[in-house]
């Protein structure tokens, strides 16, 4: 089934410019900036309603939901949409509470934040709201969007614990299942600046049919119709195709031992590029020659 949703994941945030995710304080209020205005401008572009949009934040994942939910909604009223609201959500049985369902329901935007994602699809995970969300993703002009933790939990197979310095070492790399909007994917976030291409190659030369999306900081996929990914944002999505792998010693090696692999491709997308899922089609956006 073709989905008639779209999904914005984004990698997560950088200091400069941006809304920060990566060291909070005691003045964690005044160091909190707008989440890289490009990528949510593009976000409320992409809705259905634009800026008369519904927005709903869920800051699950936060260790500092309140502020964090706070702050992203500042910046969407930052950016003109006034029709925002925070869903705090700390419990499985808010996840079956009929009042967050109507919200969802209502919602022509719902933005997952950044945090830890085993602790969003351990709260979300088989409830009414997460068949809420697959129904509206699946159904209708809805746009589901989430940053880090938010964008690594939504394939079905989902990182969630792995040393990037010892990716490459049979067994480091932790994996789950994830909410399940979109299949034969694996993402990772904070990736360029983590490191963490290790984490990826192990990822997915454990399961080749599998596509690794890598994504970088202040750097987002748009996926129209399930299959159609456009690289958004100001810096690199890695992605790692194991198709063509033909040779690996993982299951050789004893748990520890790094992993040997013959053959990855490993492609690089920036802002415009746009990659066809359904067909492993790589399209570079080349700007028009001013000069011609």
């Amino acid at each position: 089934m073709t989905p008639k949703g779209k999904m914005i994941i984004i990698g997560g945030g950088v200091d400069k410019g941006s809304f920060t995710e990566q060291e909070f304080t005691d003045q964690v209020e005044n160091n909190l900036n707008f989440f890289e205005q490009g990528i949510l401008r593009r976000l409320l572009n992409e809705s259905s309603n634009g800026l008369n949009s519904r927005i709903e934040v869920v800051p699950t994942a936060s260790k500092i939901p309140k502020i964090v939910g706070d702050e992203y909604a500042k910046a969407f009223r930052f950016l003109g949409a006034e029709n925002v609201g925070v869903l705090n959500i700390t419990s499985r049985k808010e996840c079956e509470n009929s009042g967050v369902i109507d919200r969802v329901k209502k919602a022509n935007i719902v933005f997952f934040t950044g945090g830890d994602q085993l602790r969003l699809t351990s709260i979300i995970g088989g409830t009414s709201l997460h068949e809420t969300l697959l129904h509206k993703y699946l159904n209708e002009p809805f746009l589901y969007a989430g940053t880090s933790a938010g964008a690594a939990c939504v394939s079905k197979q989902m990182i969630y614990q792995g040393s990037s310095s010892e990716a490459l070492h049979k067994g480091e790399i932790k994996i789950t299942s994830g909410l399940g909007f979109i299949d034969y994917v694996t993402i990772d976030t904070h990736f360029v600046k983590r490191g963490r291409i290790g984490r990826l190659f192990q990822a997915i030369v454990s399961n080749p049919k599998t596509l690794g999306l890598g994504l970088g900081e202040d750097t987002g996929l748009l996926i129209k119709n399930g299959h159609t990914m456009e690289a958004i944002g100001s810096g690199l999505v890695i992605l790692v195709d194991g198709r063509k792998i033909t040779d690996t010693n993982i299951t050789d090696v004893s748990l520890g031992d790094p992993i040997s692999i013959n053959n990855l491709v490993v492609h690089v997308m920036s802002k415009g590029d746009t990659y066809q899922l359904n067909n492993h089609s790589f399209s570079i956006y080349k700007k028009a020659n001013l000069s011609a």
